[in-house]
């Protein structure tokens, strides 16, 4: 079982709290109009699913999955006459609904819409989520039953204790500080809004600039320091970096009113004190996925005062030019929906990443939702084992002040638009960043599509070098070398306006991208000196030991 696209279901640029129930009930009505207004094409298509399902029926076709679609995986699918059919029923009526949805006269948002909700429903019948899956069965007779008790216990306790929904992780195996995030360092400086950790380095010389990670808000930090191997707080001080690391409160109901203007001005504090302690100038800045907002109107906001203290920025997966949002949430995005998302969270005073989380599993149930019914209730095993799963439950909370300036943001396109985003009174312009940036997305990446973070590094006023990694949302960051042996990126020396004609002129490597960001960093980190003996400074001693306080609430 994959879980690829499992750990891809972190929030991305587009801020809607969740599905509302008034969106599926219009698009149902959509669909019953269309087909009562254009009853011709509803019928044709009635009669060619029949005239196929006779054809599977009687063995005369026997429609294939695509080879990706892992439901029907089990050699039994295509082998047995019975459960070839079955499965040939439902594939049937896949494809017809595609046809049925192309030959409509619906708008494209309304046709997008209702496809959602109709696979929502047909994917949820699929045969291979009923207990005569063969796989089941098998399992039910090499277990003597044993899977089937073990299944309900799991499915009563995700009712109880996990809305209904099965789990992704077996969370009882992963603790924080334990097994995870596990790189020695400490927390040197700490605020209501952030802790501030250091990194012990790992060589005896180091370069002089440091590197300061700046993470989303809606997930913990830890994701650039799972195990060691996975680690790009490791492999960057094993290749001579300074590495801190920002670490977000988790808010609750009494941090309603942070906002963008809160974070920036805690973010700046915390490159004040690396400043401090490294005796350096300045810092090179790194933003991933939401962070990286955070991140860019940082820089902005510094430029817009004069303050030169980011040398260079690295931005992950990072969308900050919602020109065009073709996700799935983009669709269902309407005045409506993003204004009735930041009542919800007003009411609450926070966003809960888990409901955001419950959202993405909807938007792919066979990925997120009827995988691990299968494996969890019918196979009756344990949820997977799995570092990047736990962190990708381990949601965080947004305050509701900055909800809504995201939404805000989103619906706008404001920070893509110089001065139409204002902090304290100081309009930021994107613009006006000229510090060298070093942009990378992910081909399949459908949270931060590739082609809008290439659209977003355009905004940028400095040399920006764009790589594209051949992974998705999550699975693009976490990279290293030797990881995986089919990894590949994309470079391209040129930067046209298009993404796609980027693309075209792009050059294929073999490998991960870490390597060529680290040597892109190590060309804007400034000489070698010796390695610090002890963490922090005078003014900030270290107050705990890495990973902190704040990613365990």
């Amino acid at each position: 079982m994959t879980t690829a696209l499992a750990v891809d279901a972190i929030g991305g640029p587009n801020p809607v709290v969740g599905l509302r129930r008034k969106d599926l009930v219009d698009s149902v009505r959509s669909v019953v109009g269309e087909a009562v207004a254009h009853p011709s094409h509803t019928t044709a298509s009635l009669s060619h699913l029949t005239r196929t399902a006779a054809e599977v029926a009687l063995g005369r076709a026997a429609p294939a999955p695509d080879p990706k679609d892992r439901r029907f995986a089990d050699p039994a699918w295509s082998q047995n006459p019975w459960y070839r059919r079955l499965m040939g029923l439902h594939l049937a009526a896949e494809t017809e609904l595609d046809t049925w949805l192309a030959g409509t006269e619906l708008a494209q948002v309304d046709r997008e819409r209702a496809r959602f909700v109709l696979s929502f429903l047909l994917d949820a019948a699929s045969p291979s989520n009923l207990p005569l899956n063969p796989s089941a069965v098998k399992r039910v007779l090499d277990t003597g039953g044993t899977s089937v008790i073990a299944g309900l216990r799991h499915f009563l306790g995700d009712v109880r204790d996990n809305g209904a929904f099965p789990r992704q992780v077996d969370a009882e195996k992963f603790v924080v500080g334990g097994n995870l995030a596990t790189t020695d360092g400490a927390v040197v400086y700490r605020t209501e809004v952030l802790e501030l950790i250091q990194y012990r380095p790992r060589t005896e010389k180091v370069r002089a600039r440091p590197l300061l990670i700046a993470p989303p808000q809606i997930n913990k930090f830890y994701v650039f320091d799972l195990s060691p191997k996975k680690s790009l707080v490791r492999y960057a001080l094993e290749q001579g970096f300074q590495v801190f690391v920002i670490s977000w409160r988790n808010p609750t109901e009494e941090h309603r009113d942070w906002d963008l203007g809160t974070y920036l001005t805690a973010t700046e504090e915390a490159i004040d004190v690396v400043r401090d302690i490294t005796a350096c100038p300045d810092v090179n800045l790194v933003g991933a996925c939401s962070g990286g907002i955070t991140s860019v109107a940082l820089t902005a906001y510094l430029a817009a005062r004069g303050r030169d203290v980011v040398h260079s920025l690295s931005l992950f997966v990072s969308v900050f030019d919602m020109t065009e949002d073709r996700t799935l949430l983009g669709v269902f995005a309407s005045e409506e929906s993003l204004e009735a998302a930041k009542r919800h969270s007003h009411v609450r005073g926070v966003l809960d990443g888990r409901e955001l989380a419950k959202v993405l599993n909807l938007l792919r149930p066979n990925d997120l939702i009827w995988t691990y019914w299968v494996n969890n209730y019918l196979l009756g095993n344990d949820p997977p084992t799995f570092d990047v799963l736990y962190w990708n439950n381990d949601t965080t909370r947004l305050p509701a002040a900055f909800h809504g300036q995201l939404i805000d943001i989103y619906r706008d396109n404001s920070l893509a638009h110089p001065d139409e985003v204002m902090v304290d009174d100081t309009p930021l312009d994107l613009g006006s960043i000229t510090t060298d940036a070093f942009v990378m997305a992910g081909t399949t990446d459908h949270i931060t599509p590739w082609d809008a973070c290439y659209r977003s590094a355009q905004r940028l006023g400095g040399d920006v070098d764009f790589t594209l990694s051949s992974s998705g949302h999550i699975q693009s960051i976490l990279n290293p070398p030797h990881g995986n042996p089919k990894a590949t990126y994309f470079v391209n020396p040129d930067r046209p306006d298009d993404a796609h004609r980027w693309l075209d002129g792009a050059t294929k490597v073999a490998g991960s991208w870490w390597p060529r960001w680290i040597d892109w960093l190590g060309r804007r980190s400034g000489d070698e000196v010796a390695a610090p003996v002890e963490l922090g400074d005078a003014e900030h001693a270290p107050l705990e030991a890495a990973p902190g306080s704040y990613v365990r609430a």
